[in-house]
């Protein structure tokens, strides 16, 4: 089986959130799915399949599926359309739902659902970190903690315990802050999914993007996740859903020889 890698939210190689993608010709069994991404070892690999005028899309990390994936979902487009032809809209089913896709211009647009934040008690791994770094809970998107930070220094700065984060089971925290030169910034760390830090989490911004548009007052934001690669997210809230925009860049492709 063919696969391609490419480095989503970004418009150079070597930056973004690096996704593989795998185009399948049939179905393959889950548990095939999961060994591949653990081979592969980056935050996420894709498989896509064509079912007439929809697709199919699932999500691995090196240790789990998962229901929803912002930048894989972005790299799955980019082959699809640069790649392997297939113009126009895209519609995926996912574990989420229905996911539409186009490109927009230099950029590619994902119409996500939008993933509201309510209260829940706060796991002590989350309230230690809240409490060492000035920060405070803002809820839980039902897979995602939310901490808000003083400012962007103290998000570019924060060291959460990851070893105590990894024994929430497949519970995420996301930190975010005011941006000193966009809306808003924010981190993302999911070592109990097999993922210390993400480099770019389109997902997140289905929850950070409505949390900052009712704290700015507006709909249209501009995101930037301050990982180590980095990457560059444009927000709108729409409604229920939240459109998200990005480059994406094919940096390899390869042959899946077992």
């Amino acid at each position: 089986m063919k696969f391609y890698q490419v480095d989503a939210f970004t418009s150079h190689a070597f930056a973004g959130n690096p996704a593989v993608v795998y185009v399948l010709d049939h179905p393959i069994h889950p548990a095939r799915m999961q060994d591949i991404a653990r081979e592969h070892n980056l935050s996420e690999t894709a498989f896509v399949q064509n079912h007439g005028l929809r697709w199919s899309i699932r999500w691995f990390t090196p240790t789990a599926e998962v229901k929803l994936c912002g930048h894989a979902t972005l790299a799955a487009a980019k082959v699809l359309s640069d790649l392997l032809g297939v113009s126009g809209e895209l519609i995926f089913d996912c574990l989420s739902g229905e996911l539409i896709v186009n490109n927009a211009r230099s950029l590619i647009q994902l119409d996500f659902p939008a993933k509201p934040i309510a209260a829940a008690q706060i796991p002590e791994p989350i309230s230690e970190f809240a409490s060492a770094h000035n920060g405070i809970v803002q809820g839980f998107s039902g897979r995602d903690w939310l901490v808000l930070m003083p400012t962007q220094a103290a998000v570019e700065h924060a060291q959460p315990n990851l070893a105590a984060l990894a024994k929430l089971p497949e519970q995420t925290l996301c930190i975010t802050g005011e941006g000193d030169d966009c809306d808003f910034v924010s981190r993302f760390f999911a070592p109990a999914l097999g993922v210390s830090e993400d480099p770019v989490t389109g997902s997140a911004h289905c929850m950070l993007a409505p949390f900052w548009a009712e704290r700015l007052g507006r709909t249209d934001l501009l995101a930037q996740q301050l990982s180590e690669r980095g990457g560059e997210v444009s927000c709108r809230v729409s409604g229920d859903r939240v459109i998200l925009q990005g480059e994406a860049v094919v940096v390899m492709q390869g042959e899946l020889l077992v």
